[in-house]
């Protein structure tokens, strides 16, 4: 026998159907300009430097170097092709030295410059000395870069076909539920943690602790990283449920203001960002360690729909 529910259920039943429509069509809740305009500008100021003419869109090469010459110019067959007609087949010689050094010679004629000045030779400083010495020749700029003692040669061009075809960036909507407050837990001593790169090789940086925080009701954790203790910025390498679904699937990037005497900070994934291996397949990437995975979506910040590199 099928029992009626009772009048009263029905009523019951009848305004929690009525609560239920009221909530899935209430409006969000309404985002402060001031904020919005202030996530707006760090987003056109993030593609201001992602499409400039030397950003990570121009890049067309990686080139590692090999101990003795490496011979640089427009041929095909360089050990660092520069992609431009104008530029001679052979502009100029690098020479990796056993001590890991490098001279670069320019051939006569090429019209080769290092940091705007004419070239003949110089002792190239790589980025490991804060700022590499600038190569042009023609429309093409190179620099050494230093990966945990492996040498490269960073080639740039402003007709990248990367950046040419540029189409911008997607975002998840601006939701300030996504800018929650973290608190810092110190390490004893600050830890050289063994962070993974693309490249394969392990890289180390400095952790100060974990910051503890909490987003939809949960407490998560994520170990921030720095450049010194005297550092007064936070740099976050993390994955979670959106990646490789709908955000870039090698994990995202997250900068944060260090920690205040009170131990907390901000943590706004409205601001999370794709790390340049989404945009090239010319960039040495970390990855996230296992720490920094979380077991949640973060529906916030940059999105992604292109090819993994």
């Amino acid at each position: 026998m099928i029992k009626r529910i009772p009048f009263v259920s029905r009523r019951a039943v009848a305004a929690m159907i009525l609560l239920t429509a009221a909530a899935c069509t209430e409006a969000p809740m309404p985002i402060d300009p001031a904020y919005a305009a202030e996530v707006e500008e760090w987003r056109n100021a993030r593609l201001t430097r992602l499409t400039a003419d030397d950003g990570w869109l121009s890049l067309t090469g990686l080139y590692w170097l090999e101990p003795g010459e490496n011979r640089f110019g427009s041929a095909d067959d360089g050990a660092v092709v520069l992609p431009d007609p104008s530029v001679p087949d052979i502009a100029g010689l690098l020479i990796l030295g056993p001590d890991g050094a490098v001279v670069v010679f320019s051939e006569e004629g090429a019209g080769v410059q290092i940091n705007g000045e004419p070239l003949t030779k110089a002792m190239l400083k790589t980025d490991a000395a804060g700022k590499a010495d600038i190569i042009t020749a023609g429309r093409i700029q190179f620099y050494i870069i230093d990966r945990e003692g492996r040498l490269a040669a960073r080639v740039k061009d402003p007709e990248a076909p990367s950046r040419l075809a540029f189409e911008g960036i997607k975002h998840f909507p601006i939701d300030s539920a996504n800018r929650v407050e973290a608190r810092l837990e110190p390490y004893d001593e600050p830890r050289e943690v063994a962070i993974p790169t693309v490249l394969g090789k392990d890289t180390v940086m400095l952790a100060p602790g974990l910051l503890h925080f909490t987003i939809d009701g949960t407490e998560h954790t994520l170990e921030p990283y720095q450049s010194s203790p005297d550092d007064d910025g936070y740099f976050l390498i993390f994955r979670d449920g959106t990646s490789a679904v709908t955000t870039y699937g090698a994990g995202r990037f997250l900068s944060a203001e260090a920690t205040g005497v009170d131990g907390t900070t901000v943590l706004d994934f409205n601001l999370a960002y794709n790390p340049p291996c989404a945009f090239t397949p010319y960039a040495t990437c970390p990855l996230p360690p296992p720490q920094n995975w979380l077991q949640t979506s973060i529906d916030a910040g940059e999105m992604y729909s292109g090819e993994a590199h």
